[in-house]
């Protein structure tokens, strides 16, 4: 038998063998077996081999959630090419970036969103394969080929040459600041550092072929209601996948609590994945009404975006026995440790081995002190066709550690966990103290008539800076600044607090869900 490697379209064939009328993917009306979902896979894979994209290209994929976008991902494995999602909000300037900086040659895509890259198509001279999935608009996409019947021509086969545990993954990344920045990855570390590396809640595997057990295990399902686009939606799926879970995939196009939890009960899904506060307090709003079968729910699992003490005791109040699994991770670094509460910064977390906090000489700082969070071990190689941007986060030390330090800050506390604080690139600097803007957003939408928020420097000619905060208010409710401080005032140090307040009907984000903070601060001005 051929050795497998840690690429995952080895892994998929190794459950698919082991398992292949096991339930893999739900996605609206469709269902799909692992053996099944591997053959589709392997059809992608033949397509595009046939179509001349070869190994170490890349191919990117843009879609709304749908069991195609996992198929083409998995496809595109299949000949150690290597798989470019990007954004379904992205608009012209942001595909043709995407597209570019990445180098892809051929695009799996939604008619109505390959419309946006029609306008660009001339600015992008190496992409010489575009691929069409139906969404029921009648856009012309020239020179495409539509998905299906390029499935229905393609070998269901795994006739492939073998694959690598250096085949790579990349992982476009929405920053706060400037274009978007492509994580490369190696499969077998983004399989330890962010898959779960074959066991979610236990020691991971030792080998490719260890895999094949766990399709002997209870059937697990599991909701993922974030997009798959986004790392926290996709390595939940993932997860879910190489555990032998069945993943039933929201493809509704904008959270609706109501229809997630109607999906919870007609799968019986047992996780459901959320993101933060964003999708969590709807979720909440909509159990309060009542009506809603949970009994299948033991695990609420959240990331991508914090999730607020105020949001999860909401869902607590109807979801009494269910664990949270909130977990810290970030495309640099991966899934690196579950959250354990706590009123500081923007959360605590218990962290992996090799996760820790240094200091500006990347030693570990003293329990207390505040540096930046850094993984070492299982993390990337770098920001693709950037060294100038990977030589400003990844290092390595005097004793040849190699480390990943996206910018995070953080404290290490006594008892060994870790808090974090936000990111260095948005603090204010208020009198000489800094202020995390993360921190404070956290602790605003604890207040019960704040909705979402977004927390700024502004100049200030006597402390250089003084925080502010726009707040949309939930419906109904005009909170005060005197209000909103008395709420903070025993949750954060009184130099943290707004000194400022304005209140609009909505936050505006940026198109990968993160806080607009040039919006935010062109309110004020």
């Amino acid at each position: 038998m051929t050795q497998r490697s840690y690429n995952l379209a080895d892994l998929l064939e190794i459950l698919a063998a082991a398992a292949p009328d096991r339930p893999a993917l739900v996605a609206g009306d469709r269902r799909l077996t692992y053996r099944e979902l591997n053959e589709r896979a392997s059809r992608v894979g033949h397509h595009l081999a046939g179509a001349g994209v070869r190994a170490g290209e890349h191919v990117a994929i843009l879609s709304w959630n749908r069991a195609e976008w996992l198929e083409s991902m998995l496809g595109i494995f299949k000949i150690r090419a290597v798989p470019i999602p990007v954004n379904y909000r992205y608009v012209a300037g942001e595909l043709r970036h995407v597209l570019t900086d990445s180098d892809s040659v051929a695009l799996i895509g939604e008619r109505s969103l390959l419309a946006r890259v029609a306008e660009i198509r001339a600015e992008l001279p190496k992409l010489r394969h575009v691929v069409v999935l139906e969404d029921g608009s009648a856009d012309e996409i020239p020179d495409a080929v539509p998905y299906e019947e390029a499935l229905a021509a393609a070998a269901a086969s795994d006739d492939f040459p073998p694959r690598s545990d250096d085949d790579r993954y990349i992982m476009y990344t929405g920053g706060t600041t400037g274009y978007p920045k492509g994580v490369e990855w190696r499969c077998e570390d983004i399989f330890f550092g962010a898959l779960g590396g074959g066991n979610v809640l236990g020691d991971p595997v030792t080998s490719p072929e260890e895999l094949a057990a766990n399709a002997a295990q209870p059937g697990m399902a599991v909701l993922d209601c974030a997009p798959v686009m986004h790392g926290a939606g996709q390595w939940v799926a993932f997860m879910g996948l190489l555990s032998g879970a069945k993943v039933v995939l929201s493809t509704e196009h904008a959270f609706d609590p109501a229809r997630a939890l109607a999906l919870l009960a007609e799968e019986q899904a047992n996780v459901i994945m959320v993101v933060g506060d964003v999708m969590a307090r709807p979720l909440a709003a909509e159990l309060a009404r009542g009506g809603h079968d949970t009994s299948s729910l033991f695990a609420v699992a959240s990331g991508g975006a914090p999730l607020t003490e105020g949001a999860r005791a909401e869902l607590q109040a109807h979801l009494p026995n269910v664990l949270f699994l909130d977990n810290y991770g970030a495309s640099e670094t991966g899934a690196c440790g579950p959250s354990v509460g706590g009123k500081a910064g923007t959360a605590r977390f218990m962290m992996k081995p090799g996760i820790t906090v240094l200091d500006d000489d990347l030693r570990p700082v003293k329990p207390g002190e505040i540096g930046r969070l850094a993984r070492s071990g299982h993390i990337p190689l770098g920001y693709y066709n950037d060294p100038q941007k990977t030589a400003s986060t990844f290092f390595t030390d005097a004793e040849g550690t190699r480390w990943s330090v996206p910018g995070d800050f953080a404290s290490l506390e006594p008892d060994g966990t870790i808090v974090l604080l936000g990111r260095g690139s948005l603090m204010i600097n208020t009198g000489g103290e800094k202020v995390y803007p993360e921190e404070v957003e956290v602790a605003l939408k604890d207040h019960p008539d704040v909705y979402d928020a977004i927390v700024v420097g502004l100049p200030d000619e006597r402390f250089g800076q003084r925080v502010a905060a726009v707040i949309a208010p939930r419906p109904g409710a005009r909170p005060t600044l005197e209000e909103i401080s008395g709420h903070l005032r025993g949750r954060l140090a009184g130099y943290k607090l707004p000194r400022q307040i304005h209140l609009v009907d909505e936050v505006r984000r940026t198109a990968v869900g993160k806080s607009d903070y040039a919006w935010a601060r062109a309110v004020f001005v």
